[in-house]
């Protein structure tokens, strides 16, 4: 019997791979930051992000490109993709924001729900579980939430003062937007023409208390690709994994 959810699970999505990223230097000179790849992998990361939205039934995606943008239109003019992709560039900076909704107007059904990333994360877990639990709770707009591993090791105290326990770097106690997100069709139209939408968009949904936020379930892949150490743990943890 057909899962009545899946009609309300997103087909379409759109990912935002305009950033420079000055922090991954001297990787990104010659590539904007989505098509570094993780070492042993032999993918670039968005490579990656696109298997996963297909596995997930996603059939068609818009990619917003900014920075080098004839480096990555090349490479998914000649990769062999599981879907359909579309292009767009800035002609001019629109911020977060706008450039969302930018990308959001080439999308093929307007009228159905969406789903978004950011282009510089690696992760694995359910979307369709994501997108089950944006339509329970009638949002518009719903965010991944990830734990990182702070990048310290910690230390536990009993209620005397006592140090019981040295871990390694732990997750983190707060939730974190992973920038993985689901949005009702109404979403594109909340959105600025230009600036940032976490300013904006999302303060404005969570007042009405139409912003979600799933937790990206315990022991799921997921790590942000902002530095040069990252890619070099993400290689390792990766390859622990077998993936």
């Amino acid at each position: 019997m057909t899962d009545p959810r899946a009609v309300a699970r997103p087909v379409q999505a759109v990912v935002l791979a305009g950033g420079q990223g000055s922090r991954l230097r001297p990787y990104t000179d010659d590539r904007p930051k989505p098509m570094v790849e993780i070492p042993g992998t032999g993918t670039p990361i968005i490579g990656h992000q696109l298997s996963w939205l297909a596995e997930e039934g996603v059939t068609d995606v818009v990619v917003s490109c900014g920075h080098l943008a004839e480096v990555l239109q090349k490479w998914l003019d000649t990769a062999d993709l599981p879907l359909s992709v579309t292009t767009v560039v800035e002609t001019e900076p629109l911020g977060r924001g706008g450039g969302l909704k930018y990308a959001a107007a080439r999308l093929p059904h307007p009228d159905r729900p969406w789903y978004a990333t950011n282009g510089d994360i690696w992760t694995r877990f359910s979307l369709r579980d994501m997108a089950d639990f944006h339509t329970e709770r009638d949002a518009v707009a719903t965010l991944a939430l990830a734990r990182p591993r702070i990048p310290w090791g910690a230390v536990r105290t009993d209620g005397f003062g006592h140090i019981t326990d040295f871990i390694e770097a732990p997750p983190s106690t707060f939730e974190i937007n992973a920038g993985v997100y689901v949005f009702s069709p109404e979403f594109a139209g909340l959105l600025p023409e230009r600036g940032d939408h976490e300013r904006t968009t999302f303060p404005h949904l969570a007042r009405e208390r139409r912003l979600a936020g799933f937790p990206i379930p315990q022991g799921s892949y997921w790590r942000a690709i902002d530095t040069a150490k990252d890619l070099t743990e993400a290689a390792k943890e990766l390859s622990a994994q077998g993936r």
